[in-house]
């Protein structure tokens, strides 16, 4: 297991649109990060993973690509990101850029012609069938943002596949000169400077093109048969013909996305011997707070429970055990993706806000892997609750919202209470950075409403305030870097029933790091296992003032501590 820069890094993830607006038309934009650069740096963030900047036309906020070689004018120029690569490495700093290789915009110029004629070169690029013989769709699976997975096209009475929205039609990856020309704009990028590539979606590159018919539950339209579209076999090929014509030659990082991934496919996607990924990001931890057997009506993520710890820590334990020596973690608890994990797994009141956030900070990054912080987590911003569904601009919500409320299946006050949980705009209200009007994002109206909470959960407030969750972080990140056990150590988890505490340690070589949280707004007595020796371990860092370590403890509400001890050889 060989030292590597992104092994030891500590990634920021930026969401450009909402992260910083330097020019004031609403959006955030690449100088906007640029003038953060030192703010980032000052956090202990090594390296960036920029969302989309690409050009497109914002269906689903980038994600849907009309150009991989142009910027999207909202964002700047191509300038601008070779200032931005400059500005970065100037700092000791680095650059990954996300990859959205499952799909295109249906405005990307290879769709046009696609959808041009049944004889176009690149018709193949995508993925079309006839209706059945009986007039029915290709198949009846469910896309991830709703409804079916195809879309009529008159022109050559023929559908397209899409996986998520019907503006994103899937590429068909076995179609070799679709795949070359993937590889060759890969290579134009790394020769532009980039340090890596965060590749959305990649588990969805191998598709199951018998397109076969599943049952659907009750009163659904539609199978949710993700499995046809997900980490299958030919997966594999792709990325390692990936790494060979694209990656190959330069000193990069890779980490692929993998939704519904296994702890055996997270090893055939970044095991050091398979020539895949360097690193993966999946959501298992995520959700293991879905509810989707008590929630029937609604899809997957909208569905939640009480969290259950002992779930959570068996999703992080299998991570920890199971990929040390043979492959790298990735730890995060938030993204653009996912609603924010103060409101999510922490408490957002203002009694525990600031206690709950650095506990989880604490607990995560603490672990094996490398941190991918997300932009405002540091501050612990929080989930918003609008209350009009007017306000929202994902377009997930308002598929889920025509599929439940308007086909009589919810209420309305039923759906935006998921909503409010469970959004991805809850990851994208604008970054607060003070408590100006519009939060010091932008001295005009945002492109989405900033959460009312920037009046006092801001970035001003935390760099004044010596106990703040941002200064907490600054700390628990400078020990995680200058502490080879916390970066390469061996991962041991106990009390693992246990419904309110996560206690592990962390070993290597005569080092031991110790750490315990309690996840919950109640105080609990804790009995540290016999066959830990608590002997010579000293307080390293602590959300309250700190206590000594005992065999029999008492925490406090969301108590996070982490010991350390050398053991003499």
């Amino acid at each position: 297991m060989g030292n590597a820069w992104w092994k030891e890094a500590v990634i920021y993830q930026i969401y450009p649109r909402s992260f910083y607006d330097s020019n004031n038309d609403g959006i955030g934009d690449i100088q906007g990060i640029i003038k953060k650069l030192d703010y980032l740096k000052d956090l202990g963030v090594t390296a960036l993973w920029v969302c989309p900047f690409y050009e497109s036309p914002m269906d689903d906020n980038g994600y849907d690509v009309s150009n991989f070689y142009n910027i999207a004018p909202e964002y700047g120029t191509l300038d601008d990101v070779k200032q931005l690569i400059e500005e970065l490495h100037a700092r000791g700093m680095r650059l990954i850029i996300d990859l959205v290789l499952n799909h295109t915009s249906d405005e990307h110029p290879w769709f046009i012609e696609s959808r041009s004629s049944e004889n176009n070169p690149y018709r193949d690029y995508y993925i079309w069938r006839k209706a059945r013989p009986d007039g029915s769709l290709p198949s009846n699976w469910e896309s991830f943002f709703g409804g079916s997975v195809w879309e009529y096209d008159a022109t050559t009475d023929s559908y397209y596949m899409h996986i998520f929205s019907k503006k994103m039609p899937d590429l068909n990856w076995t179609n070799e000169n679709m795949r070359n020309d993937i590889y060759e704009m890969i290579r134009w990028w790394l020769n532009q400077g980039v340090d890596g590539f965060r590749v959305d979606a990649v588990a969805h590159l191998d598709k199951n093109m018998e397109f076969p018919n599943h049952p659907t539950l009750p009163g659904r339209q539609y199978s949710g048969c993700y499995f046809e579209f997900s980490n299958r076999p030919k997966v594999h090929e792709y990325i390692r013909e990936m790494r060979q014509k694209a990656f190959a030659g330069y000193d990069i990082v890779t980490i692929g996305e993998a939704g519904g991934a296994t702890i055996e496919d997270a090893l055939k996607y970044s095991a050091y011997d398979r020539n895949e990924f360097d690193m993966l990001i999946t959501f298992d931890h995520c959700w293991v707070d879905e509810d989707s057997e008590g929630s029937p009506h609604v899809p997957g993520k909208w569905s939640y429970k009480k969290l259950e710890l002992p779930l959570l820590k068996k999703s992080f334990k299998k991570y920890q055990v199971n990929m040390y020596g043979k492959a790298w973690n990735t730890l995060y608890w938030s993204n653009h993706d996912q609603p924010r994990v103060v409101s999510h797994y922490g408490n957002d009141s203002s009694k525990y806000h600031k206690l709950s956030a650095k506990m989880l900070a604490t607990t995560l990054y603490m672990m094996g892997g490398t941190p991918i912080i997300y932009q405002g987590e540091e501050i612990g911003m929080t989930n918003v609750a609008f209350e009009s569904l007017s306000d929202y601009r994902d377009v997930e919500i308002f598929t889920l919202y025509r599929e439940t409320v308007g086909k009589g299946i919810a209420s309305h006050e039923e759906i935006m209470d998921r909503i409010h949980k469970r959004s991805r705009d809850n990851a994208r209200t604008p970054m607060q950075w003070d408590d100006s009007p519009y939060a010091g994002f932008s001295k005009v109206q945002p492109w989405i409403n900033v959460n009312p909470n920037y009046v006092y959960i801001n970035v001003k407030n935390n760099l004044q305030d010596e106990d703040s969750i941002y200064h907490y972080y600054r700390k628990l990140l400078n020990i995680r870097q200058n502490s080879k056990t916390l970066i390469y150590g061996k991962f041991n988890l106990f009390l693992e029933d246990d419904a309110n505490i996560v206690l592990y340690t962390r070993e290597l070589d005569n080092e031991i790091y110790l750490v315990l949280c309690n996840f919950f707004d109640n105080t609990v007595e804790v009995k540290l296992p016999d066959e830990i020796n608590i002997e010579n371990f000293a307080l390293v860092i602590s959300n309250y003032e700190g206590q000594k370590i005992t065999r029999n403890m008492i925490l406090r509400p969301y108590e996070a501590i982490v010991y350390r001890k050398q053991l003499s050889i």
